[in-house]
């Protein structure tokens, strides 16, 4: 083989890696019962193609050639360790008889193996925190590094987390499966918080210099298509819809100095209409089932917003009424919020006012700077500058991004 053929067989095999491995990862995890087992076996069938492929050729199905030299690998790993470990001796005979019996791999088995990875990393018997970060790890691919830097946790503290996620998994004898219909619900719900967590940390990060992350939020709308793709459930449809919908605006939320500019100040030629179109496409699908939920609700809310050509045309009756559907399907401080918000721009200031200021005497989101913000600008409509100065304050003290730290500023210097 030539020097420029053996370099297309590399070009081919970082193109197979990058397209492919995290399914080829998934299935390997099926077939071996083991994290760290199938991460090795994975490798080993990458190391096996650079050496093979370039004598050999490229496979017709690379997918399935990479699964099965990862599978014997592993096999090949077992019976070396079974010499030093008879336990490991039984392990490794079972693995090569399946092997005999099942040489090569169907694409829609690989396809299910990504969706029962999905609601491994995901099940409910873990905490909250370890199923975003097994997700990313396991699902996405990001390394821990990634990781640790999306949601400002040392390298280490994240490392930790994964590998007591997967000692979990395994103590646990948690199933690498798809829930049946009945357990179905609770667990896609598990699924989707995972998701949108990831999705709301690349679509307005937490705290630090920026405003986004689109590394995240890609690689949440990638885990939406997904799921729709694997499991095409109303709700999963609701929440690609509502992060496409929402993701649509990334270029126009912040300025050339990443500054933040608020929904209604936003050049809306900048909005990206093929998300748009294909988020609205989902809602109707999502909406058409008559089994929708709170991320169908939210998706329908921001199709509205999508709708309008500009801020005075945003039809916030329809809003307002969508906002009444969702706060009693979802009640929570945070939607009651987004509601009064609503309300104000359908009915005038002093109608969203109260409402907030109920939300607040009640104790809930007394420490969510947005609950404050909004009271400002609700202030600041009505020209009552002492109140709006004291909640543009008090918002301050509580916001830890620095896009919002300097538009609070910002509002604060205009009040002189």
């Amino acid at each position: 083989m030539t020097e420029d053929t053996a370099e297309q067989v590399r070009e081919k095999v970082d193109a197979v890696y990058r397209s492919e491995s995290r399914r080829i990862f998934a299935t390997l995890i099926r077939l071996l019962g083991d994290f760290e087992l199938a991460e090795d076996a994975l490798h080993d069938a990458f190391s096996a193609a650079l050496e093979q492929w370039p004598k050999e050729g490229v496979p017709a199905n690379p997918r399935t050639w990479l699964v099965s030299a990862g599978r014997f690998k592993a096999i090949d790993a077992m019976r070396r360790r079974s010499r030093l470990e008879a336990s490991q001796a039984a392990i490794a005979e079972q693995f090569e008889a399946e092997a005999r019996d099942a040489a090569t791999f169907e694409d829609e088995s690989i396809e299910d193996d990504r969706l029962r990875l999905i609601f491994t990393c995901c099940h409910p018997a873990l905490p909250p925190e370890a199923r975003v970060a097994l997700t990313l790890r396991e699902v996405c691919g990001l390394t821990t590094e990634e990781i640790a830097h999306a949601f400002l946790t040392v390298p280490s503290t994240l490392a930790q987390r994964i590998v007591r996620a997967k000692a979990k998994i395994h103590d646990a004898r948690i199933p690498y499966q798809v829930p049946s219909p009945s357990e179905l619900p609770n667990r896609l719900d598990t699924v989707l918080q995972v998701i949108y967590l990831v999705f709301n940390e690349g679509y307005s990060a937490s705290r630090g210099q920026s405003l986004t992350r689109s590394d995240l939020s890609g690689e949440a709308i990638r885990l939406g298509r997904l799921l729709v793709e694997l499991l095409p459930e109303s709700e999963a449809m609701g929440l690609l819809a509502l992060m496409l919908l929402q993701e649509s605006r990334r270029v126009a939320r912040t300025s050339l100095t990443g500054d933040l500019i608020l929904l209604e100040e936003q050049d809306r030629s900048l909005w990206n209409r093929d998300q748009i179109a294909e988020g609205k496409a989902l809602v109707k699908r999502a909406l058409s089932s008559r089994r929708f939920g709170a991320y169908t609700l939210q998706a329908a809310i921001a199709s509205v917003h999508a709708d309008a050509p500009n801020a005075a045309a945003t039809d916030w009756a329809q809003i307002t009424g969508l906002y009444d559907v969702l706060v009693r399907v979802e009640p929570s401080p945070v939607v009651e919020l987004n509601r009064a918000v609503a309300m104000a721009m359908r009915d005038g200031p002093d109608a969203g006012l109260g409402l907030i200021d109920a939300i607040l005497a009640r104790g809930d989101l007394a420490d969510y700077h947005l609950a404050h913000a909004a009271r400002a600008d609700l202030f600041r409509r009505l020209g009552r500058t002492t109140e709006t100065r004291a909640c543009y304050e008090r918002a301050l003290t509580l916001a830890r991004q620095e896009p919002e730290r300097r538009f609070l500023e910002r509002r604060l210097a205009e009040l002189g």
